[in-house]
């Protein structure tokens, strides 16, 4: 086993949720790839999907800075949250990534109500953005623990969400089938007069209502009773008719109910819809406008092997999550592809079909959550390294085998290959 056929190895990974971020995820991967190949070639290059560790990411890419805040987090109190100002050619955007305000990881697990849990922060950063003089904002919608409907991102960046006697709504999902009336007067001026533009970096599969809306969806992740589910459905078909009906000027006609991207982020995308901004596609927001500092598909193509993680490979796997775009990618080329998860869901099978050629749990004995997600880092080394391990030992049986076969058949040595 002393000869590996794999001279470059790519690892190109996403966050695990509550856990590690994508920069951690790379670090612990490659590690465990050293251990077990010394010499080898590693490139880490986190995937940043618009979740935790978006911003700083990109900060770091551009020679940017990160700008630390506190704002309202998603049980109502204050956390410390953070903005990125971009440098270089993309100097005066900033982006902000909704997780750093209203994140799954900043609602306590006791505390888990997506029908009260709010946006408002997100709104905070976004205005305190626009108030320290950036002329675009890139919003990164992932690993969100609310289901407001963007409701109080707007609050916050002065739209009066008002019911039937003009009172303001209060917070979260809940409130979302009392809406009346929006009252664009106090929006933020740069927003009311279109100076500043918003982007949205969202999984454009996500969208608002329906049978695959947001609230059936990820609903249950984020603490959602059955009973909660169908009240937050139906809070958000009177949404996307009040924000149909009452948004900004450029956005008549706008398909809040089942749109792109509208049900990202528990309904942020429709929300902000509504205020004009544009939702785009994560991985083309991120990663083919040249913000993320490398080019993926050119460092795929001159990788022998990827390794891609998330914190949960199942049925959303190939729904526009980082493992997908990685593989959809590396198939152009045909390099293979491993996936490694904290859990592997219901429908994980399924990655087969996008391109990923084999995928590992790293949990490599019965544990519980809490465990698990404080011993993350060791165990993706660990699984790494067991992963390179079972590698080295397959492509050792299949150079002997061939070479075997070369001298039954009187050839010349054979070359040392593997056939994925």
């Amino acid at each position: 086993m002393r000869h590996l056929p794999l001279r470059r190895i790519l690892v190109a990974p996403s966050g695990f949720k509550e856990s590690l971020d994508a920069s951690a995820v790379a670090q612990a991967i490659s590690a465990g790839v050293r251990k077990a190949v010394p010499g080898v070639r590693v490139l880490s290059v986190p995937v940043a999907d618009g979740g935790e560790g978006t911003a700083a990411a990109l900060a770091e890419a551009t020679g940017g800075r990160v700008v630390p805040m506190t704002v309202t987090g998603p049980v109502g109190q204050p956390v410390q949250a953070h903005y990125a100002m971009l440098g270089g050619t993309a100097k005066g955007t900033a982006v902000v990534e909704m997780a750093a305000a209203a994140g799954l990881r900043l609602v306590p697990r006791d505390r888990r109500d997506p029908t009260r849990t709010t946006t408002r922060g997100v709104g905070e950063l976004i205005a305190a953005a626009l108030n320290a003089g950036a002329t675009a904002i890139l919003l990164g919608c992932g690993d969100s623990g609310t289901s407001d409907g963007g409701l109080g991102a707007l609050q916050a960046l002065g739209v009066g969400v008002l019911d039937a006697k003009n009172k303001p709504l209060g917070q979260g999902g809940a409130e979302l089938r009392r809406a009346a009336r929006l009252d664009m007067s106090g929006l933020h001026p740069a927003l009311q007069e279109g100076k500043v533009p918003i982007t949205l970096a969202l999984n454009p599969h996500n969208v608002l209502t329906g049978e695959r809306g947001v609230a059936q969806v990820f609903g249950p992740q984020k603490g959602a009773t059955p009973e909660q589910v169908q009240a937050l459905s139906k809070g958000f078909e009177h949404w996307a008719k009040l924000l149909c009906e009452q948004c900004l000027p450029a956005r008549r006609g706008f398909d809040f109910a089942t749109g792109m991207g509208t049900g990202a982020s528990g309904g942020l995308g429709a929300g902000l819809a509504a205020l004009g901004a544009t939702l785009m596609p994560r991985f083309q927001a991120l990663l083919d406008s040249g913000l993320a500092g490398f080019d993926l598909d050119e460092l795929i193509r001159g990788a022998d092997l990827v390794i891609t993680a998330e914190g949960a490979i199942d049925f959303q796997t190939p729904r526009g999550k980082v493992p997908a775009e990685v593989a959809r990618r590396a198939s152009r080329y045909g390099v293979p592809v491993i996936g490694l998860a904290g859990t592997l869901g219901r429908g994980a099978q399924d990655v087969y079909g996008i391109g990923i050629d084999a995928i590992a749990s790293i949990v490599p004995i019965p544990m519980s959550l809490d465990d698990a997600l404080e011993h993350g880092e060791r165990l993706l080394t660990d699984a790494a390294e067991r992963m390179m391990r079972t590698l080295m030992l397959g492509a050792s049986i299949a150079m002997q085998h061939m070479a075997e076969q070369e001298l039954e058949t009187g050839g010349a040595p054979a070359r040392a290959m593997v056939a994925w």
